[in-house]
């Protein structure tokens, strides 16, 4: 009896092992939002740069955009800006919200990187906290009655971009 109590923890150790890894495999990184499927919160930002500030009403014109949280301060930021460009290239409005950062800062990073945005501003946080935001990056997708038809946490990847950008910016026309 003693002899089998000795194969125990390590037994036990197995399962258990087992158990997590078998959890990690779901396959289901994403992090759930209570904010798809309903209007946008207010738009509460500070004027970034000399360009168009964006707004509440900007958000709730004709045709589908995207709401950008990002930072220069941010690694993944920088890593997802390829994606921002190539997209606004396509024609898609991106609404950039400079997040907890420093002006300058801020507008060296798109003078550094380009800027992808059509309207932008700056948030001290309450916006994002608002909006539900975890972290940045984290981008939404706007339809034309400021709805959000969906939340991508973390940076914009092709993987994001073919499954979950680019059916909501179609399911949002």
């Amino acid at each position: 009896m003693s002899r089998l109590l000795l194969f125990l923890p390590p037994v036990l150790f197995l399962a258990l092992a087992a158990v997590f890894w078998l959890g990690m495999r779901s396959g289901d990184d994403s992090l759930p939002s209570a904010m798809v499927g309903v209007a946008a919160p207010a738009v509460t930002v500070a004027p970034l740069g000399s360009g168009p500030i964006t707004t509440d009403a900007l958000l709730r014109m004709p045709g589908v955009k995207l709401v950008n949280f990002w930072a220069s301060w941010c690694a993944p930021c920088r890593a997802e800006h390829p994606m921002l460009e190539a997209l606004a290239a396509e024609g898609v409005a991106i609404h950039g919200i400079n997040y907890k950062d420093q002006p300058a800062q801020a507008m060296k990073f798109l003078a550094d990187l380009g800027n992808p945005f059509a309207t932008m501003g700056a948030d001290g946080g309450r916006m994002a906290l608002d909006w539900g935001v975890y972290g940045v990056p984290e981008t939404y997708v706007i339809d034309a009655s400021g709805v959000i038809l969906a939340r991508i946490a973390g940076p914009v990847t092709a993987q994001a971009l073919e499954r979950e950008i680019r059916p909501a910016l179609a399911a949002g026309q």
